[in-house]
């Protein structure tokens, strides 16, 4: 750039390219129509210099010039015939001048080249010749122009290494110049194709637009209906792999709604094809779904068999979890469904079985009071006991009165309502009455039969309550006949009268309490326990009236003197209470005290009813044994009297009864209380 400052916008010398490593193409100089090339004899150091030199010494100035002049030759005149062609009289001078300047370099004359060249030589319409004889007439000033031209190189020789650095400096701005001129060539081929695919973009831009619009258009027209008819992929992956938990079932039941819809539709005029392609489908899907809930409450029901099971467990958090499970099933295949209610019925059959056949025998380990023929209001307290009458029975039921009701009223009115355990049954060494083994069992029967009967008809919800109730009898009946078998093994040879009266309350309270839960299960069992209790308890009342009558058969005998209370006394001299008015009033009142809530339909009356009769007819004839009428009014007072007084605190309507009737007796003996 300094370089075309200096030479006036000029061409440079041959051994000089100030644009040699330039990036931008390199402009063809309209004043050299010579193509420049390296001379042997020039340099980086001439090629500098040359571009010094003053425009009367330049040689590639002279072509354009007269190329110029040329023109305006040709346009003014016509060359005549004998005259030579000026190129080639401009030619020779141009190659004679050529060889005169590197004659004159060679010799280092500073008047070789001019110290400033001309692009442009005005000719001013003379003819070569007449143009080189005025410029002899100019020639002093050349001289002085030349020597202007050896001060500069003199100049220039002692700023040499200046101008070597400008150079370097600008040859290597030329170099960056070109790398930058690469780097936008680069850059703007690549915006090219950046703006190209980004108009691609923009069309494909325009196309999905359009696509999304018409998507949108046809999902609003057409979603509803293939919602109704399409299963996410995630419930039909969990119904055919996933673990059975409370997704599953949500699972299941979407694709039971979404079934019957279809089937709703396919049955329909309005059938598509879509639907016909997804009825296989789902068709395979509930297939599936039936297979895994068979599995999977097959194993439940096997798991019900494991040793030492919680069955209450399984059932709560296994089954009735997923009780939608089985109604599925009952819904899709009633006959598997059938098949595994009757799985599961076997199988909880044996389970209460070989259960409360454990707990029986635990129970059987309780030591009862041992009963005895003469245990009844005639026998002989002094005979010898026979009968059912266990080791030690003896000695751990001496203070035993099976006439006296006492605490075993208590096992009515306590509120426990848990049976205790075999364990417990098996470790207890006291007595207990016919009472204590009946309610333990009968009380585990209740708790069993409600717990399941109330798990079955929230597990098999699908069924009626009919056939779950058939069902749940199927599965107690072993049960059932175990608590017959004790039943019978308990009161079958007992003369315990108050014993079986209570086991006919804890029987009622039962009945009453399934009742209340409305378990319909063991009525027919408590049915069975009852007819088997009220036969029983009228044979032990039968059994004390018929005492009372060999007493009454054998007074004035010698056994008169053993049945009373002085022992060997007569009895014609006394007229404290009989013996036997004791027994009488304790049975009574324990009678009275279990009945208080007793209804007319019930055999007590009727059985307390003859047995008042034969020990009034008892009393008469004592009464008569001997002795004036005084004294035998004195002794039936005293007897009416301490029965009156035992069961002063009854309630009910048949205490109320029994109260009446002794206070006619009362006034019947002549005394009044």
């Amino acid at each position: 750039m300094w370089l075309d400052r200096i030479s006036g916008n000029s061409t440079p010398g041959p051994g000089f390219d100030s644009r040699g490593s330039s990036p931008i193409p390199r402009r063809s100089s309209h004043l050299s129509p010579v193509p420049q090339d390296n001379r042997p004899g020039s340099n980086r150091h001439g090629s500098s210099l040359s571009v010094l030199l003053t425009p009367n010494d330049s040689n590639t100035s002279l072509p354009a010039t007269a190329r110029d002049t040329n023109g305006r030759l040709n346009a003014t005149k016509t060359r005549p015939s004998d005259v030579v062609d000026p190129l080639e009289v401009l030619n020779g001078i141009l190659s004679k001048r050529k060889g005169e300047s590197a004659d004159k370099a060679t010799a280092s004359d500073p008047e070789v080249k001019p110290s400033q060249l001309l692009e442009i030589i005005d000719f001013g319409e003379l003819s070569l010749e007449e143009f080189v004889a005025k410029e002899d007439e100019r020639r002093p000033r050349r001289i002085q122009n030349t020597d202007a031209g050896a001060q500069t190189i003199a100049q220039f020789e002692k700023e040499r290494d200046k101008f070597q650095e400008l150079h370097s400096a600008i040859t290597g701005c030329d170099d960056v110049s070109k790398s930058v001129e690469t780097y936008l060539s680069d850059f703007q081929s690549e915006l090219g194709s950046v703006s190209a695919e980004i108009e691609t973009l923009q069309t494909r831009s325009i196309q999905l637009n359009a696509m999304l619009s018409n998507r949108r258009n046809v999902e609003q027209l057409m979603g509803p209906a293939v919602e109704e008819i399409s299963i996410s992929p995630k419930a039909v992956r969990l119904i055919a792999e996933g673990p059975i938990d409370d997704n599953w079932v949500k699972a299941l039941n979407e694709v039971e709604t979404r079934t019957a819809s279809i089937e709703a539709k396919a049955s329909s005029s309005s059938s598509t094809k879509s639907i016909d392609d997804v009825r296989p489908l789902l068709s395979d899907l509930k297939n599936r779904a039936v297979e895994r809930i068979r599995d999977y409450l097959v194993s439940q029901i096997r798991a019900l068999r494991s040793p030492n099971i919680n069955a209450q467990l399984i059932q709560q958090q296994r089954l009735v979890r997923f009780k939608d499970l089985y109604s599925y099933l009952s819904r899709a295949h009633p006959t598997l469904a059938g098949e595994l209610m009757q799985a599961y019925a076997n199988t909880m059959r044996w389970y209460y079985s070989s259960n409360f056949n454990r707990y029986l025998l635990a129970l059987e380990k309780i030591k009862i009071y041992p009963s005895d023929r003469n245990d009844v209001l005639g026998g002989d307290p002094s005979a010898q006991r026979t009968g059912n009458v266990v080791p030690g029975g003896r000695a751990g039921s001496a203070a035993h009165d099976p006439f006296s009701l006492g605490r075993r009223i208590d096992i009515l009115r306590n509120g426990n309502p848990i049976a205790i355990s075999s364990y417990v049954a098996e470790e207890d060494n006291a007595f207990h009455g016919i009472e204590v083994p009946f309610r333990n069992f009968n009380l585990a029967i209740l708790d069993n039969v409600s717990a399941e009967y109330s798990f079955m008809t929230e597990m098999f919800s699908a069924l009626s309550f009919h056939q779950i109730t058939r069902k749940a009898m199927e599965i107690f009946e072993p049960v059932f006949n175990l608590g017959y078998g004790m039943t019978k093994q308990l009161i079958e040879q007992t003369t315990d009268s108050l014993g079986v009266l209570l086991c006919v309350r804890l029987n009622q309270h039962a009945a009453f309490e399934l009742q209340r839960r409305k378990v319909p299960v063991s009525d027919s069992y408590i049915n069975g326990i009852n007819m088997q209790l009220w036969p029983r308890f009228q044979v032990i009342m039968d059994a004390h009236c018929e005492s009372l009558k060999r007493v009454a058969a054998n007074t004035g005998r010698s056994a008169v003197s053993a049945l009373s209370l002085a022992g060997g006394d007569d009895l014609s001299r006394s007229t404290a209470p009989h013996f036997l008015t004791q027994r009488f009033g304790q049975l009574v009142h324990g009678i009275l005290v279990l009945s208080s809530e007793a209804g007319d339909d019930e055999p007590v009356s009727n059985s307390l009813r003859r047995l008042t009769a034969e020990f009034d007819s008892l009393l008469a004839k004592l009464s008569r044994t001997g002795g004036d009428a005084k004294r035998r009014e004195r002794f039936l007072y005293n007897n009416y009297s301490l029965i009156l007084t035992i069961i002063s605190d009854t309630q009910g309507k048949l205490a109320t009864e029994q109260k009446q009737h002794l206070e006619q007796m009362l006034k019947s003996s002549g005394k009044r209380g």
